[in-house]
């Protein structure tokens, strides 16, 4: 049996899965229609929309089994998310990649696969929409393009969810996002006895720039803190823009230490681009960060005031010499 290899971009592809907030959600009918749609059109007894978390796969609808996940390096879908198009797979026991493996040896005696990558509006590959038969079969150049319409239709259910959690500007999520994502964090931090930690980051002399360079060049500042913001974090980390030029990140399992070392690493990574880009103006920002006491009982709510309300204060103590303080 062939294990599936990590994608060179795993951080980013499982940042773009958790931020939809879909992993381990009650099943919808959207999903179903369309894996019931499936099976009908093809005569299998399977059809999944999976999703490849870090170590399982998850099915999302779920029509002709009777498990929510198996582990991801037993997966078919864990080798399909590394290509562009369907990943085939006629007859099981005749690919020595996956003769010995589990789900083909027992059940549910896979003998034919294909799945369609699930992409998401980043490009990410999310998942899966796969059928799957227990007999080998030829699958024709129509059921190839009539299997991509199906997987396009899965795209758009998973783009409607994106779009409503995600900033469009900067591609990370919204308030709206953070809030559901964060929560969820905090709740494994709380079943996991982990700490964590909030930042609240407000950019420095944003206005100016829009003033002077225009408004496409503000837009372009705040793409490049997301970008960085992307780069620094961490998968396990929840971050956002929350509106304007403020920004948001939940660190799990950070006090205030490791925290404070983490947004010293985006703001060294900020620097280095300025120092580069010399495109004027600097990127820069000032950061308030508290540390979560009581994790089973907070409000992020009331986290995102108490970080905002510490940021602004150190803008205030530090007002005559700003850009020496925040940049």
């Amino acid at each position: 049996m062939k294990k599936p290899i990590t994608p060179v971009d795993e951080k980013c592809r499982l940042t773009s899965l958790r931020s939809l907030n879909i992993l381990d959600t009650q099943a919808e009918e959207r999903f179903d229609r369309l894996t019931r749609l499936a099976r009908r059109m093809f005569g299998v007894p399977i059809a999944l929309v999976s999703l490849v978390d870090e170590n399982r796969q998850w099915f999302k609808s779920c029509i002709g089994l009777d498990v929510l996940e198996t582990p991801r390096d037993i997966s078919f879908c864990g080798h399909a998310i590394l290509g562009e198009d369907i990943f085939l797979i006629p007859d099981t026991e005749k690919d020595e990649r996956f003769a010995d493996n589990p789900l083909v040896t027992d059940l549910p005696h896979i003998r034919f696969y294909a799945g369609c990558p699930l992409r998401h509006i980043d490009g990410n590959k999310l998942g899966t929409l796969c059928i799957i038969d227990s007999k080998p079969r030829d699958f024709t150049a129509e059921d190839l393009a009539s299997l991509r319409d199906l997987a396009e239709l899965a795209e758009h259910e998973l783009a409607a969810i994106q779009l409503a959690t995600f900033d469009d500007l900067t591609k990370i999520a919204n308030r709206r996002g953070f809030l559901s994502l964060a929560k969820n964090s905090l709740n494994m931090c709380a079943r996991q006895n982990s700490s964590a930690s909030m930042a609240f980051m407000d950019l420095n002399n944003f206005k100016p720039i829009n003033d002077k360079f225009g408004h496409a060049e503000g837009d372009r500042a705040l793409v490049v803190f997301a970008d960085h913001m992307r780069k620094i974090f961490r998968s396990t980390d929840v971050y956002a823009r929350i509106g304007g030029d403020e920004f948001v990140v939940l660190l799990c399992n950070s006090d205030i230490k490791p925290a404070e070392e983490i947004i010293g690493r985006l703001r060294t990574s900020i620097n280095d681009y300025n120092k580069k880009a010399q495109r004027g103006y600097d990127v820069s920002f000032c950061e308030g960060i508290v540390e979560v006491e009581d994790i089973q009982n907070c409000s992020i709510d009331e986290l995102l005031k108490l970080a905002d309300s510490v940021m602004y204060e150190k803008k205030h103590l530090h007002k005559t010499s700003r850009n020496a303080a925040c940049s």
